[in-house]
């Protein structure tokens, strides 16, 4: 326990450090390296928690592809050493960072995070063994699972189902963030307005 426990805490210096370099770094390319830490330390603590799939998924996904896409985008920006020139939209953007970071913390503070039910927890960490070995019927006796039909229905679900079933509030979360960050990179690949390229 002491090794998972020092894993944790390596992840999550690291992520955090990752996370405020990306926010105060003003070199655009090295501040979408850094946010590739970030990706890979989130998949660390997937792994941390018995959701290798997940963890994989954001290595290619969030590592990979959206990470590419970022720094895509960057390469194509002009002055990336300079950085964001000061505007007139720093304090509303301040301001709504501010009410958003509250709302998280209320949020997080506020929420039950033992929400599942006893029997949905072992549902779900049944459908997670089911993906890497065979469930056997005294595995699944042991679990409490014990009618046929219940038995069923644990062998033949899978990740998927549960991500369109009792999971799709947080799947369709994670598509409008995917959504997010490619109009934010699109947005930094747009040419200002009166420039024009070349």
């Amino acid at each position: 326990m002491l090794f998972q426990d020092v894993v944790f805490w390596i992840l999550s210096i690291t992520a955090i450090a990752a996370a405020l370099g990306v926010v105060l770094i003003k070199d655009l390319f090295r501040a979408a390296l850094l946010l590739v830490v970030v990706f890979i330390a989130v998949s660390g603590f997937f792994v941390l928690l018995s959701a290798e799939f997940l963890a994989v998924v954001q290595v290619l996904i969030y590592a990979g592809a959206i990470a590419i896409l970022i720094i895509f985008a960057v390469m194509l920006t002009r002055d990336i050493q300079r950085g964001n020139m000061p505007n007139r939209m720093q304090i509303p953007a301040a301001v709504f960072a501010s009410l958003l970071l509250a709302s998280l913390i209320t949020v997080a503070v506020d929420t039950k995070w033992d929400f599942l039910p006893a029997e949905q927890q072992e549902r779900v960490e049944l459908v997670q063994t089911s993906a890497v070995t065979t469930l056997t019927d005294e595995t699944l006796a042991e679990s409490g699972v014990t009618a046929p039909e219940d038995q069923a229905d644990v062998q033949e679900a899978g990740l998927a189902d549960l991500l369109i079933g009792d999971y799709v509030l947080p799947f369709e979360a994670v598509s409008v963030l995917l959504l997010a960050a490619l109009i934010g990179a699109l947005v930094l690949v747009r040419p200002s307005p009166g420039t024009g390229r070349g």
